[in-house]
């Protein structure tokens, strides 16, 4: 019997008009509702921020993808995403400014092509314009929809 498969990003975790005092604050905040929402432990909001020591998750369009080490995977109870949106910005290294971030926590494989199906998303100019100026979480579940749609291809 087939089992039915959750969406990865749902209402509850997208949090729109966001302010964040550091990037460190804005990963954090990404950390908390992957926990409150049931999809990790504790231990993995460290990992989020080992892995932004060790390569920044910033990828172009004002959006950042912070998710955990390869390691921290034990910590994943299942895979989701989060959105988080800062219109004032956030400092993300040298000459970097993030207004959005999609936080990941995935198992196993899934990552590479969640990460991929998103990144095809967010570096269209149009759609990550869209994202970053939503004003309901209904836009971003329309404009994110095809990550779902990629995950569920053979």
């Amino acid at each position: 019997m087939p089992t039915e498969r959750t969406s990865l990003l749902t209402a509850e975790g997208i949090r729109l008009g966001r302010t964040a005092a550091s990037r460190a604050d804005a990963i954090d905040q990404c950390g908390r509702v992957l926990l409150e929402l049931g999809a990790v432990e504790a231990d993995y909001l460290a990992a989020m921020h080992e892995r932004e020591e060790s390569l920044s998750t910033y990828i172009g369009e004002n959006v950042a993808i912070p998710h955990g080490t390869d390691q921290s995977r034990q910590y994943v109870k299942r895979t989701t995403l989060v959105v988080l949106q800062f219109p004032d910005g956030v400092e993300w290294g040298p000459g970097n400014t993030v207004n959005l971030c999609v936080g990941i926590a995935a198992n196993g494989s899934e990552q590479v092509g969640i990460l991929s199906a998103l990144a095809q998303v967010l570096m269209d100019g149009e759609k990550a314009a869209q994202l970053r100026q939503a004003t309901d979480a209904g836009t971003v579940l329309n404009l994110l929809q095809s990550i779902d749609e990629e995950r569920d291809q053979p």
